[in-house]
C-alpha cells in the first residue's frame, strides 16, 4: 500500500461514509432556521406594539409558543453543529478537543433550556 508516509497509510482505505449525515443535518437546520426566522420577523412586524403585554398576549397562542420553541431549538442546534465543526477542525490536541466539545454541548443545552423555560413561562402566563 504505502511506504509508511501519511498518505501511503490511508491510500486504498476508502471514505469513512459518515459525512453525508452531518452535511444533510446542517442543511436541514439551516432551512428550518431560515423559515422560522422569516416567521418570527413577520409575526413581530404584525404586532401593534412591542410592549410586554402585547408580546405576552401573542405568546399565549399555542401556535406562536410552539413555533418560538422550535425557533430556539433549531437555532441552538444549528449553532452547536457549526461550532462543533470549528472545534473539530482547529483544536488539534485530543484532550482540549474533548473538553471543548463537552463545554460546547453544556452551553448549548443550557441556552436551549433557558430559552424554552422562558417561552413556557410566558406562554402559561407567569411573571
Amino acid at each position: 500500500m504505502g511506504n509508511g508516509t501519511s498518505i501511503g497509510r490511508v491510500r486504498g482505505k476508502g471514505s469513512a461514509h459518515n459525512g453525508a449525515h452531518h452535511w444533510l443535518s446542517f442543511r436541514y437546520t439551516s432551512v428550518g432556521s431560515l423559515l422560522l426566522t422569516l416567521w418570527f420577523g413577520a409575526s413581530l412586524l404584525m404586532l401593534p406594539n412591542f410592549g410586554y403585554a402585547a408580546l405576552r398576549e401573542w405568546l399565549a397562542s399555542p401556535l406562536a409558543a410552539t413555533a418560538l420553541a422550535l425557533f430556539i431549538v433549531v437555532n441552538v442546534w444549528h449553532a452547536q453543529q457549526g461550532l462543533r465543526v470549528v472545534i473539530e477542525d482547529y483544536v488539534h490536541e485530543e484532550g482540549n478537543k474533548f473538553a471543548s466539545l463537552i463545554a460546547l454541548n453544556l452551553v448549548c443545552f443550557a441556552a436551549a433550556a433557558f430559552g424554552l423555560f422562558c417561552v413556557i413561562r410566558l406562554a402559561l402566563g407567569g411573571a
